[in-house]
């Protein structure tokens, strides 16, 4: 058996003080839906789930983000200023055209760009922070 045995990567957890927020941002981008339990509840309705653990799945099942809430967030600062980013995600497109559109659906869910490399002599991308200050890249691949 290799060194890794049955090793391997589950999900990745972003911590957020409005998890329902930044769930519903990845949702929405990325086409996710939620595991069983964690969907938002009926409108007027107390979410509870909503104040401690969500997670977010592919439709089939593969791999996930998790979202814990926490108190209170440092956002990054970063690229500008001195706190890192401590994480980020990388996200890719098949052309030029899809970065366009995709930059448009980042800001229209509450992304915010932070840094614009579209015309880069490698491989086109763009910076972008979640809701919560989270980065996450959007590159052509």
């Amino acid at each position: 058996m290799s060194e890794l045995g049955s090793l391997k990567m589950h999900q990745v957890v972003l911590d957020g003080t409005d998890i329902r927020g930044l769930a519903e941002f990845y949702r929405s981008l990325l086409g996710l839906v939620y595991g069983p339990g964690d969907e938002p509840p009926e409108a007027g309705q107390h979410d509870e789930r909503g104040q401690d653990w969500l997670v977010l799945r592919t439709p089939d099942g593969a791999p996930r983000l998790a979202f814990q809430h926490v108190d209170r967030l440092t956002r990054p600062t970063w690229p500008d200023g001195p706190v890192p980013q401590q994480l980020h995600l990388d996200l890719s497109v098949t052309s030029i055209e899809d970065l366009e559109a995709q930059h448009e659906r980042v800001l229209s869910l509450g992304g915010r760009l932070l840094s614009d490399n579209k015309q880069g002599p490698d491989e086109p991308f763009r910076v972008y922070a979640d809701p919560a200050g989270h980065p996450f890249c959007v590159f052509v691949a």
